[in-house]
């Protein structure tokens, strides 16, 4: 693993999965992998979960970390070649993160898609400019496309609680009141699609399909009850359309996940990348069920980096 941006950067997923829950039993026992290491973390919007437990993570494994909000305690920066810095931008991406690879061994970068422009976000030209100038090993904490940390989390969190070898994995659409981008749900189909002992399903409203390179290999069923019989895990996540890039096509409430919608399952267990709005896009009633593992989900995060930079610092 050179840098971590993909279920392609897995390897293979297998010895890592085994990996990370090896790590997860005995989360200080690697402590001499990231002795006088430093992690080095920036973000280019808001985070919770990726912050904290990248934090966590590098800690767990000895190492220490410092996180750098872009524009807010940094100075502006320039992502455009060629660009005349005769306006608010005061350091061009190309300086700062050359400079900011010599201050960590590995460092994590989050950033965020325009929801504008599909070819540029899709062409990942923020996360790829990083990759190009970076001269460490690069994580990524989120992109424009992809969320790999989360993904693999949520498999940590499938292969840790399923009861049977094969099992059933849904990924529903749900209403939300803005419109957000396709980075989770891309990423858990690039993950959820290649696991071989599950049986992957995404339903969403007719209009919300995504990017067939990451659905490659899924059912895509557009009835959710029909979708979600005999499901053993369902996740919910809202995305804005990929055809008509970045735009709310519809809004239908009757998507947000229930008791009833849930009562065809296996028993399912619940997943969410969180944060979620509640009683938008799933009930009160699921979300504080037994069968919610969002919280356990959300601690996987820390394990997932973990796991990451072990392979990354080793």
């Amino acid at each position: 693993m050179k840098n971590f941006t993909s279920f392609a950067d897995a390897g293979d997923y297998k010895a890592l999965l085994q990996q990370a829950l090896e790590i997860k039993a005995n989360p200080y026992g690697y402590q001499h992998i990231g002795k006088n290491k430093t992690v080095g973390l920036i973000f280019f919007n808001p985070s919770l979960r990726t912050r904290l437990s990248s934090v966590k993570a590098a800690y767990n494994l000895g190492a220490q970390a410092w996180v750098l909000n872009a524009g807010a305690d940094s100075w502006t920066l320039e992502m455009a070649d060629g660009a005349v810095m005769n306006g608010g931008t005061q350091e061009h991406i190309k300086e700062a993160i050359a400079v900011m690879s010599q201050y960590c061994d590995v460092l994590g970068v989050r950033t965020f898609p325009t929801l504008k422009d599909r070819e540029a976000d899709y062409s990942e030209e923020v996360f790829n400019k990083i990759l190009k100038y970076a001269t460490v090993p690069v994580i990524s904490l989120e992109s424009a496309t992809l969320h790999p940390l989360q993904s693999f989390a949520d498999l940590i969190t499938v292969a840790e609680t399923k009861k049977k070898d094969r099992v059933k994995v849904v990924l529903t659409w749900a209403p939300h009141v803005r419109a957000l981008p396709q980075c989770v749900p891309n990423s858990f189909c690039d993950w959820f699609s290649e696991v071989d002992w599950v049986d992957f399903v995404i339903t969403h409203p007719e209009g919300y399909e995504l990017d067939p390179k990451f659905t490659k290999g899924a059912r895509i069923e557009y009835d959710q009850k029909k979708a979600l019989e005999g499901a053993d895990f369902v996740q919910a996540k809202n995305w804005s359309s990929y055809q008509d890039y970045g735009q709310v096509i519809s809004n239908d409430p009757s998507w947000m996940l229930t008791p009833e919608h849930m009562a065809g399952t296996n028993d399912a267990k619940f997943l969410h990348c969180l944060p979620v709005r509640r009683n938008v896009e799933v009930s009160d009633a699921i979300l504080d069920s037994p069968n919610s593992l969002v919280i356990q989900e959300a601690g996987n995060r820390v394990f997932s980096m973990q796991t990451v930079l072990h392979e990354l610092l080793k």
